[in-house]
């Protein structure tokens, strides 16, 4: 798929992929989790649904994700919010209807709070708000929190991918941006999709996101078989079904 660039202020240079819907319909910014990017298959379905039926649709690949500039292992969740910021203002104008999985969901909730006039609705998938404290740090082994502490950094193993760099700048700038411990202001619609049997991020943490987002419209859906990735050929169209409907809840 062909994909253009753009600069931020912060003057970091970002693959994105747009597409320019018809008046009068919706407008989504899709959000990727973390080592993710907008090649995946949720976000490519989503963004043909849009094209199908004319909805505008931007996705966009983190400063050291994907196609873009920059090196993963130097990256922080302050930097990728900089970059999530940087693409709703530079890229898009008027309301937008975000989609976040995963780390996303936390970008997702970040925008929100830093843009509230801009958006209108959300799609969660996943969601992993806080996920650096409350998720990724307590399930590392003592030796391997200690390299990070002392060392800066830990070469974690992945069974699918070269080894994940977690950085003490990742864990330490990420406290910064937790926003789990108090509520969330948001009046717009909010759809939550979480599997239950989904091991990096537990149900309940998501599901705690019910709790304190203030907006009275949110629906949380918990799917008994479903994993973090979410993209069974069940899970894609529910997901298509949830961005169908919330176009219509957040018009």
């Amino acid at each position: 798929m062909t994909h253009a660039y753009f600069t931020t202020v912060q003057n970091r240079k970002l693959a994105y992929r747009q597409h320019q819907g018809e008046a009068g319909g919706a407008s989504f910014v899709w959000l990727s989790g973390f080592k993710s990017d907008m090649s995946g298959s949720k976000v490519t379905l989503l963004e043909g649904w849009a094209k199908e039926n004319g909805h505008s649709f931007l996705a966009f690949d983190y400063s050291g994700h994907g196609q873009s500039d920059g090196d993963f292992k130097h990256g922080t969740i302050g930097q990728w919010r900089e970059d999530t910021l940087a693409a709703i203002d530079a890229l898009t104008e008027g309301p937008q209807i975000l989609v976040g999985s995963s780390m996303g969901g936390w970008m997702t909730l970040l925008a929100a709070l830093a843009r509230p006039e801009r958006i209108a609705g959300m799609v969660l998938i996943a969601p992993a708000p806080d996920f650096t404290e409350k998720l990724m740090w307590p399930t590392l082994l003592p030796e391997e929190q200690k390299e990070i502490l002392e060392n800066g950094i830990y070469y974690q193993p992945s069974e699918y991918d070269e080894p994940l760099p977690l950085t003490k700048a990742l864990f330490d700038e990420g406290k910064q941006w937790q926003i789990m411990d108090a509520p969330i202001a948001f009046t717009g619609p909010v759809r939550i999709l979480q599997g239950m049997q989904d091991d990096p991020v537990p149900w309940q943490h998501a599901q705690a996101l019910t709790h304190i987002l203030t907006t009275p419209d949110l629906t949380f859906t918990l799917i008994k078989d479903g994993d973090h990735r979410l993209s069974r050929d069940q899970d894609l169209a529910r997901l298509i079904t949830t961005c169908e409907e919330i176009a219509g809840a957040a018009g």
